[in-house]
């Protein structure tokens, strides 16, 4: 549970705004924002099983609609307000340059399931195209949250 808190605040933010959920999953981040009022949610992740749980998840959840599925590499068209991504710290790492071109220049981003000591590495990956906060810590887990830079 702790893993996901810094991606559940980013969320509550929603409202009106389009997010993608980075390595989706079951897709509860994207159905949570989109229940919390999001314009639409793009979920994004390599396995397909996980894109076929998103959708029966999103259908079971009344959001099926408002939600786009897509592995990953697939290009993706405009620019999103929010990205979370509840990941590995090895894959943010890998992916940083990705997942920021996913999010148009004032836009938010929230990483979470990072470890306390992986905190340090994923900054340095994300802080050429984002201003960063101070890491948030709960428990032995880490959000990373910032803003894209212009």
């Amino acid at each position: 549970q702790a893993r996901l808190v810094g991606s559940e605040m980013c969320i509550r933010d929603s409202a009106g705004k389009g997010i993608v959920d980075f390595g989706c999953g079951s897709g509860i981040l994207a159905i949570a924002a989109l229940k919390l009022g999001a314009a639409s949610a793009l979920g994004i992740d390599h396995d397909p099983q996980a894109l076929i749980a998103s959708a029966q998840n999103a259908k079971d959840n009344g959001v099926a609609d408002h939600l786009t599925l897509a592995e990953s590499n697939t290009p993706v068209g405009e620019q999103a307000d929010i990205v979370i991504a509840n990941i590995l710290a090895s894959i943010l790492i890998e992916l940083a340059d990705e997942i920021g071109s996913l999010l148009r220049p004032g836009g938010q981003l929230a990483l979470s399931g990072i470890l306390a000591e992986q905190a340090r590495s994923v900054m340095e990956a994300f802080s050429d195209m984002f201003e960063l906060e101070a890491p948030r810590l709960l428990d032995d887990w880490v959000l990373i949250a910032g803003v894209r830079k212009s």
